[in-house]
């Protein structure tokens, strides 16, 4: 059976998802242009030789909308020949577009292929696609979950008290975050991954001097009156400092088979080793990357202590602690160049950006296996293991 590898992996710097972000003057489509732009260059490829690109982006309206993907390859110079599509699976869209990128390699369906994203959340901010006075879910839904569904803030805040997270460990996970991004900038790790943009270079949320009395002193976020008589148990311990906040950005990895790859002198960076794709409980929402994990481990036949390093999207302090109590997974091996919560969570980018992220992080520590999970609105959530190669 054809294997699948990941040969190049670029992303934009994160920028801030408000008029005033670094990145706000860009369009989306030209945010994601950059990104494909950059990876054929840097990998030397002839884009005429893609056979697909597969996109990632969550509110598909506006600037966003009519297939974006196609119009940022366009615009990236590919040839009009060259296909694209955009996908839909919330936070998870990009890794989605890995996952299928990866997958018609294995069966043969392509032979070179872009996974990417993109999300401008200052152009197009969160829940654009939903009118106001629209119900997006419909009648089915409503009898089937008559206490009704909770918005995500809300799911971070129960699966805070059911895992009896406290707003201390969370705020402290968060500080870390800051502090493991401040680092790997530091140190210069993340420039083979970034590929700077009309003069902006690094991302804009990376907070080095953030500190636990600063995060203590931040308001609950998402305090509802009426989600508090209904939930009880909540105690109101997320904020936006241990929260991921709001961001523009793009990113996108470059897959095709290890023959192929030698035959045209490509070095790959891992090779994409087991997937998995599962849904949750979408009052919860947010913990279907306990479940996805195991899933893929069983898949791989892999144990959680094969895996060297992990990246799990870092929407909430909670779901990242809930899934390492669930798991018993080792914090010190997970998001080691800090996570959404600091460096941002550009929605429809972020699966890429994390891929992006784990692939150069995988070669500059020498890992053999590495394991990404991502909790998507719906109850949803996707995870794939990655080998050294």
């Amino acid at each position: 059976m054809r294997d699948a590898v990941i040969v190049e992996a670029v992303r934009t710097p994160i920028g801030k998802g408000k008029p005033n972000g670094s990145l706000a003057h860009v369009h989306p489509v030209e945010l994601l242009a950059h990104t494909l732009r950059t990876l054929v260059e840097r990998s030397g490829v002839d884009p005429a030789l893609i056979d697909d690109v597969i996109g990632g982006t969550v509110d598909q309206v506006g600037e966003q909308a009519m297939n974006t993907t196609r119009y940022a390859a366009l615009s990236a110079g590919f040839p009009e020949t060259v296909p694209a599509t955009t996908v839909d699976r919330q936070c998870g869209s990009s890794q989605q577009a890995v996952h299928f990128a990866a997958q018609g390699v294995i069966s043969g369906a392509y032979d070179l292929v872009v996974a990417c994203g993109v999300e401008s959340m200052s152009r197009v901010p969160m829940w654009s696609n939903v009118p106001p006075g629209k119900d997006p879910f419909g009648p089915g839904i409503a009898a089937r979950y008559p206490e009704g569904l909770v918005p995500q803030g809300i799911s971070a805040e129960l699966i805070s008290a059911k895992w009896s997270i406290t707003r201390e460990q969370m705020d402290s996970f968060a500080v870390s975050s800051h502090r493991k991004a401040a680092e790997a900038w530091r140190k210069g790790l993340f420039d083979a991954e970034v590929a700077p943009l009309d003069g902006v270079s690094s991302d804009e949320c990376v907070r080095p001097d953030s500190t636990l009395d600063v995060l203590a002193g931040l308001r609950p976020a998402y305090h509802d009156p009426a989600f508090a008589e209904r939930f009880p148990q909540i105690e109101w311990n997320v904020t936006a400092g241990n929260a991921s906040p709001i961001n523009d950005g793009a990113s996108a990895v470059l897959i095709t088979s290890g023959e192929t790859a030698a035959r045209l002198g490509l070095r790959p960076l891992a090779r994409l080793h087991s997937f998995a794709v599962t849904g949750s409980d979408p009052l919860l929402m947010l913990t279907g990357v306990i479940p996805a994990t195991e899933k893929v481990l069983r898949r791989a036949a892999l144990s959680l202590d094969d895996i060297d390093l992990f990246e799990v999207n870092e929407a909430f302090s909670s779901v990242v602690l809930s899934w390492a109590q669930e798991t018993g997974a080792d914090l010190d091996k997970v998001n080691v160049h800090g996570g959404a919560i600091a460096l941002g969570h550009p929605l429809g980018a972020s699966g890429t950006r994390l891929t992006t992220t784990l692939v150069h992080a995988m070669r500059e520590r020498g890992a053999r296996y590495a394991l990404q999970t991502m909790c998507e609105a719906g109850g949803l959530a996707n995870a794939m293991i990655l080998e050294g190669v």
